[in-house]
């Protein structure tokens, strides 16, 4: 059931990074670097298989949305 915005103690904004903020340009990186990146972790940080599905549940969508800007 929703809820007023009011009901919560804190909002956190809702921000993407483009792939100029998140990716270094002359860099290659796998969509399992790209998931870390994007929840601010080191790109070879060590997560598990559950975590890591959640996070390219998030990467694929990304990379898609900025294909224009990315070599893929």
């Amino acid at each position: 059931m929703p809820r007023a915005k009011e009901s919560f103690d804190a909002l956190h904004p809702c921000d993407f990074y483009t792939p100029e903020e998140l990716l270094v340009e002359d860099q290659m990186y796998t969509i399992y670097e790209i998931a870390r990146l994007l929840q601010g972790l080191d790109p070879d940080a060590e997560i598990d298989e559950g975590t890591e599905s959640v996070l390219l549940d998030w990467a694929i969508p990304w990379v898609m949305n900025n294909a224009d800007d990315l070599v893929v």
